[in-house]
């Protein structure tokens, strides 16, 4: 009706002017004034803007109609500019001027609508998307046209991953990298084209980080769903490693658009990782134990093959039993498939502790594996495993343990825990708290700290085989001290017959860890130093054993005395001659012999006068070991009597 008024006001308009000037009689035209032709001629431009509005308003119908976008909008803005200018220069009545900024108004939003409609369908291309987005936004409507360009790959994206799950009848790696190449892939499609239409405009950024969160969590959830949770359930930290180090990889491409996606990840796929590592090492834990039922605790070179021994093998001059070598390998493989999660996930900390974890419990295996150890009820981690009966099958399990925490498991570690002269630059997402040296070396002391409870426990078991029988009597009493001055006859000086035992326990181990710790002397020399040690306290601990010889019925006597001195300077000499003396030791002895001399002078006599020269005990010492050792030759060598000793002060010794 609009259009109708307007061709039939143009009409009339026309006529008007027609009729005007043929009435005009040319002998009146020589008294037109310039006024009236002016008059004349503006008439005729308005005719021809009116007419122009007409055509304009049925050629912008049809290119509407038609859905030719680039034409529609070039037909907008020269109406635009037409009505601009007749507003200024007054070319057109009010009326219809008003009538073209509403057709202009109506025919825009027409197209806005249009275009909406066209970047909402699902068969609209890549290209065709683009036009359109930027044609909305060149209409003023920019904000419209971000969100249904973000709706719109939302919408294609659905549909592709119906697609992708209709087409795969497993869940598994291939799956997850098919899903996470897809859903990262339109997420980086979706920001550039954010970025081609919007730019870089706050507002439009946060709604494309909002957006790109949104799918991020989709894609982990039904990652979770349909593949993490069931291999982390069956502890198949392999499966679950390959995933996300593929989702990680395509995560991290968007990175350089500031799409920080991880921590999107690492929220839901975090519990279900830790799960496949508790599952993981579960096993390792089951394994190691199952494993150790059956060790024969010998020691042998890993065999090679294994995925583990293949990227890290043993060095040639390292030994383990059997239950060590597949706990190594166990461990290996599991640090491997941990590294990807790291890198990932930030996991070092947990992979590490879960390490750590199992490390403790194969050495509760080995002090179990000791003598007496095994037949422990009250032991919370009481486990069957096979008894190491020989005292090389013994210092076999600290061999195990040794090699693992010094050696074998630090350096699988290393793949996820790097060293800093490994690494010059910290990796990207890494904090510097991480990369805290310090706390490396609190890892590797925790490691160590479970093979002393080994080396105490062993200790702890050779030292009570010393001091008690089989039937729990106490061998080391102060008896066999007190009970000397009781006999008429001069004993024949050597050291007690449990300290013989010592000595011999003690070169027999040495003998031993001399083969087993190949390169480890100083562990070896320890074990032999904290053995002697553990003995020597007891003594020096033992409150029974010195109220006997201090205050009993029957006190110590010169000759309980005598011997009790020569028994510490026996130990002295010969742990000083296996370079297993510590100071404390030394202290230790010290300050036993110098008590016994005081309890002796308790009893009113001078303990000074009735002991032989500090040389004395030092010869008869080194006489005993090479008696003992099968090393004493007597023959002609004039050795002198230590039957009889001379008698005097052994006081310098005790006061140093």
């Amino acid at each position: 009706m609009r259009n109708l008024l307007s061709a039939q006001a143009a009409l009339v308009h026309g006529l008007a002017d027609g009729v005007h000037i043929t009435s005009l009689c040319a002998d009146d035209a020589d008294d037109l004034t310039d006024q009236d032709l002016y008059d004349m001629d503006n008439n005729k431009h308005i005719s021809k803007i009116e007419t122009w509005v007409v055509e304009f308003f049925d050629r912008l119908e049809v290119l509407l109609a038609e859905k030719r976008v680039d034409e529609s909008m070039a037909a907008l803005e020269e109406g635009r500019r037409v009505a601009i200018e007749a507003q200024e220069k007054r070319t057109l009545s009010a009326n219809t001027l008003l009538s073209l900024n509403n057709e202009i108004k109506e025919k825009r939003q027409e197209l806005a609508d249009q275009l909406a409609e066209a970047i909402s369908q699902p068969f609209t291309r890549a290209g065709e998307l683009r036009s359109a987005v930027l044609a909305l936004k060149k209409l003023g409507d920019g904000s419209r046209a971000h969100t249904l360009l973000l709706r719109s790959y939302e919408r294609r994206l659905q549909g592709n991953i119906q697609s992708l799950r209709a087409s795969n009848t497993s869940y598994g790696v291939a799956f997850a990298a098919a899903l996470s190449q897809l859903v990262f892939s339109t997420i980086a499609q979706a920001s550039s084209d954010s970025q081609a239409v919007v730019g870089k405009d706050p507002s439009y950024s946060s709604e494309l980080v909002t957006w790109a969160v949104k799918q991020a969590e989709s894609f982990a959830l039904l990652l979770k769903r349909h593949t993490l949770a069931s291999s982390a359930a069956a502890g198949s930290l392999r499966v679950t490693a390959e995933c996300i180090q593929l989702c990680a990889s395509h995560c991290s491409s968007l990175e350089s658009r500031g799409l920080a996606l991880s921590p999107v990840l690492l929220k839901h796929f975090r519990p279900g990782v830790e799960q496949a590592l508790t599952g993981n090492l579960k096993r390792i834990e089951q394994s190691s134990a199952a494993l150790a039922a059956s060790d024969d605790w010998s020691l042998s070179y890993t065999p090679t093959g294994s995925r583990a021994s293949s990227t890290t093998p043993i060095a040639p001059h390292l030994k383990l039993s059997i239950s060590a070598q597949r706990f190594n390998s166990m461990v290996q493989e599991f640090l491997e498939d941990a590294g990807p999660l790291d890198e990932a996930l930030q996991l070092d900390g947990v992979a590490l502790d879960g390490v750590l974890q199992v490390f403790n419990s194969y050495v509760d295996l080995l002090i179990n594996a000791l003598p007496g150890s095994a037949e422990n009820e009250e032991n919370p981690v009481h486990r069957i495993v096979k008894v190491a009966e020989t005292e090389s099958q013994q210092t076999a399990l600290l061999v195990n343990a040794l090699l693992l925490a010094d050696e074998l498991i630090p350096r699988s570690a290393s793949r996820i825990l790097p060293q800093a002269t490994n690494q010059a630059t910290p990796r990207r997402g890494v904090s510097s708290d991480r990369q805290n040296r310090p706390e490396q070396r609190e890892w590797k002391r925790k490691l160590q700290r479970s093979v002393d409870r080994l080396r105490d426990s062993f200790c702890r078991q050779h030292a009570l085989e010393l001091i008690f029988t089989e039937e729990g009597e106490v061998r080391l009493s102060s008896e066999i001290y007190i009970l000397m001055d009781e006999t008429t006859e001069e004993p024949e000086w050597f050291p007690s017959p449990i300290f013989q035992e010592l000595f011999a326990k003690l070169t027999r181990i040495a003998t031993i860890a001399s083969d087993m710790f190949v390169g480890r002397e100083r562990f070896a020399t320890i074990l032999l130093m904290r053995l002697t040690e553990t003995v020597i306290l007891w003594i020096s601990d033992d409150q029974s054993f010195w109220e006997e010889m201090e205050t009993g019925a029957k006190p110590l006597g010169p000759l309980g005395l005598q011997q009790f001195y020569l028994d510490m300077e026996f130990v002295m000499i010969f742990a000083s001659q296996g370079r297993y003396l510590s100071r404390n030791l030394h202290q230790v002895i010290k300050n036993i012999i110098a008590r016994a001399i005081e309890a002796v002078s308790a009893t009113g006599l001078d303990p000074y006068r009735t002991l032989p020269e500090e040389e004395w005990f030092a010869e008869v010492a080194q006489i005993a070991i090479k008696m003992l050792t099968g090393k004493a030759n007597f023959g002609g060598h004039g050795e002198r009597d230590v039957t009889s000793p001379s008698v005097s002060s052994a006081k310098s010794y005790t006061s140093n």
